[in-house]
Formats: C-alpha cells, sequence, structure tokens
C-alpha cells in the first residue's frame, strides 16, 4: 500500500514540476489536492500518523538508555578481556533486538 501511495505522489509531484500547462493548470492540481487533503478520513490517518510519530520519538531516549546500561554492566563484569568482549557484544546485541 505505501509503494502504491509513493508512486501516485511521485507521478502527481513529477507532473506539477514537469507540467507546461501553466499557473492554471497547477492551481487545478492545488485545489483538487487540498480538497482530497482535508477530507476527514485523511485527516484521521494523518493524525494517527502524527501520534506515532510523537510515541516512538518519545521511546528512543529509553531504549538507548537502557541499551547502554546492558552492555556497560556487560562490560564491567569479571573475567578475562576476551569474555567482557564477548558478554558486551551478547549485551549489545540483545539491546538492539529488544
Amino acid at each position: 500500500m505505501r509503494g502504491k501511495i509513493g508512486i501516485v505522489v511521485g507521478l502527481a509531484a513529477g507532473y506539477v514540476l514537469g507540467a507546461r500547462a501553466g499557473r492554471e493548470r497547477y492551481e487545478q492540481i492545488r485545489t483538487g489536492f487540498l480538497k482530497v487533503w482535508n477530507t476527514a478520513p485523511v485527516q484521521k490517518q494523518v493524525d494517527k500518523a502524527k501520534e506515532l510519530g510523537k510515541s516512538a520519538a518519545l521511546a528512543v531516549p529509553t531504549a538507548l538508555w537502557d541499551g547502554a546500561v546492558k552492555v556497560t554492566k556487560a562490560a564491567t563484569k569479571s573475567g578475562t578481556p576476551g569474555q567482557k568482549l564477548d558478554a558486551t557484544i551478547d549485551a549489545a546485541k540483545k539491546a538492539v533486538d529488544d
């Protein structure tokens, strides 16, 4: 679905930017776009996308901090340098998966 929407948006943008029909045609396209953009279903999806972006952005610092703590704990464990390195790499991989 995202691919189809991307193609449509790309074609529309290419047409608008490359059209030689002049300002009148541009205004027709713009008016049509704004009619669709301002419909309730489109705005509902826009709001959903904004909320998803906000929640994802808020989760990033916590995930980074948790991962850094896990890696630091693994790096400071007792053992040989090789064991510490292996534990740190394993902890980093698990943090990325989480």
